[in-house]
């Protein structure tokens, strides 16, 4: 798998979600054609990759409710 570099901008940056892509691209690529080689279609890989990435938001964000719920408790007791 390629060298993901590292952020050089700040993460107020407008474009800081573009340079991500950027950093991550080669990977993907990378990912993609392994599972190719591995008799997986293209279009599979692809999906299953956005599913996972898509799964993985849901998880962030459910954290992230969990968490403000937990704050809240404890500013209540």
């Amino acid at each position: 798998m390629s060298d993901i570099s590292r952020p050089f901008v700040t993460e107020d940056d407008p474009d800081r979600h573009l340079r991500c892509q950027d950093a991550l691209q080669a990977s993907l690529q990378d990912l993609v054609k392994a599972a190719e080689a591995a008799g997986w279609s293209e279009r599979e890989v692809v999906l299953a990759i956005f599913e996972l990435a898509d799964n993985h938001l849901r998880t962030l964000e459910a954290n992230d409710n969990t968490d403000a719920l937990i704050e809240l408790l404890k500013r209540m007791t």
